[in-house]
C-alpha cells in the first residue's frame, strides 16, 4: 500500500510544481497528485513483473542452449533452480498481479538489453550462485532470493533507474519506496498461497485515501493564514531568504497540527524533519525542527491546535 509517507512526499512536489507555475488552478493539482499516487502504483506491479521477465530471460537462454547443433552436457542438462523458483512461480500466477498489467499494459518487452545486463548482473553475485549451487532450497531460500534480487540488483541498478525515469517523471523518487511495499507484499507469501494470493492494495483504508485528497486540498486553500504563520515564527528570517521547499514543509507540516485532528502532532513533526533532510538544503533538518517547535508551542498554548482520538498520543508528555 502507498504509506502516508508517500501521500506525504507526493503532496509535497505537486505542491510545489503548483506554486511554481503562472496558470495554477487547485483542481489540476489535485489531479496531478492523483495520477502521480497511481503511477506509483503501476511500478509496484511493474516492478513485480520485472522478476518474472528475469526468469523467462533465464529459461530462454536454457532453451537456446539446448538448441545448439552440438549441445554441451551442462547445456542439456540445465540447472532450472531460478526458473522453478516458487516466488517467482506465485507472481507468474497471481490473478490479481496478471489482471491489473492486463489493463495498464506496462511491459518490458522493449527493454531487452537492460533485462539482459541485469540477469548477467545477478548471475554474477555470491547470494545467487550460493542459492543455484545449493544442496536443496526450500521456500524462504525461494522468497529470500527474490528479497536480494530487489534490494541488491533493482533498487541499485542505474540503467534501471535511467529508463524508469525516462518512462515517467514521477517514477523519479518511488524506486525506493516501491520496493519497500513489494518486500511487505512478499513476506505474506506463504508455501500454501495460490493464484489467488492478495497483494497489496493502493491504500492502507479509506482513512489513508481520504488523507491525500485532504492535505494538498487544506495546504492550498489556507495557504494566506499558513505563510503568515510561517512570517511570524520565522520572524528572525526574511521570508524571502528561506528556502522555498522549507516554506513548503513548514506549510504542510502546520497544515496537519491545525487541520487534522486524528494525526498526532509528534507524528507529523517527525515526518516532515525527516522529509527535510531529502528534499531540500543540508542545514534545512535543523532550521525546520526549530521553526516548527516554535510554533507548536505557542499554537499549542493559545489553543489552535486541537486533537482528538488518535490525535492525542503523545500530547500530554
Amino acid at each position: 500500500m502507498i504509506s502516508r509517507r508517500t501521500i506525504r512526499i507526493k503532496v509535497l512536489q505537486i505542491l510545489y510544481a503548483y506554486y511554481s507555475l503562472p496558470d495554477k488552478t487547485l483542481s489540476n493539482a489535485e489531479k496531478e497528485l492523483k495520477f502521480s499516487l497511481n503511477k506509483a502504483f503501476d511500478l509496484y506491479h511493474y516492478l513485480l513483473a520485472l522478476v518474472i521477465e528475469l526468469a523467462d530471460y533465464a529459461q530462454h537462454r536454457i532453451d537456446t542452449n539446448k538448441a545448439k547443433l552440438v549441445p554441451q552436457y551442462e547445456d542439456l542438462h540445465p540447472n532450472t533452480r531460478f526458473v522453478d523458483n516458487r516466488i517467482i512461480h506465485l507472481l507468474r500466477t497471481n490473478r490479481r498481479l496478471q489482471a491489473y498489467l492486463k489493463q495498464s499494459k506496462p511491459s518490458w518487452v522493449n527493454h531487452p538489453e537492460l533485462i539482459k545486463d541485469l540477469f548477467a548482473f545477478l548471475s554474477e553475485t555470491d547470494f545467487f550462485k550460493e542459492y543455484m549451487s545449493a544442496s536443496s532450497v526450500t521456500f524462504a531460500d525461494d522468497r529470500k532470493l527474490v528479497e536480494k534480487i530487489f534490494q541488491q540488483i533493482i533498487l541499485i541498478s542505474e540503467d534501471l533507474y535511467l529508463m524508469l525515469e525516462e518512462e515517467s517523471i514521477y517514477w523519479n523518487d518511488d524506486l525506493d519506496l516501491v520496493v519497500a511495499m513489494i518486500l511487505k507484499t512478499l513476506k505474506f507469501f506463504t508455501n500454501q498461497s495460490d493464484e489467488y494470493q492478495p497483494l497489496m492494495a493502493m491504500f492502507k483504508d479509506a482513512d489513508d485515501e481520504q488523507f491525500s485528497k485532504d492535505l494538498l486540498r487544506k495546504a492550498v486553500i489556507n495557504h494566506d493564514e499558513l505563510r503568515q504563520l510561517i512570517e511570524n515564527y520565522a520572524s528572525n528570517w526574511d521570508l524571502e531568504r528561506i528556502a522555498f521547499m522549507d516554506i513548503l514543509i513548514m506549510q504542510l507540516a502546520l497544515t496537519e497540527f491545525l487541520y487534522f485532528p486524528s494525526i498526532p502532532t509528534k507524528v507529523s513533526l517527525n515526518e516532515y524533519i525527516e522529509l527535510s533532510k531529502y528534499y531540500s538544503t543540508d542545514k534545512s533538518r535543523n532550521f525546520v525542527n526549530g521553526i516548527l517547535d516554535k510554533a507548536l508551542k505557542e499554537m499549542k498554548q493559545d489553543g489552535k491546535v486541537k486533537k482528538t482520538g488518535r490525535g492525542l498520543i503523545g500530547e500530554l508528555e
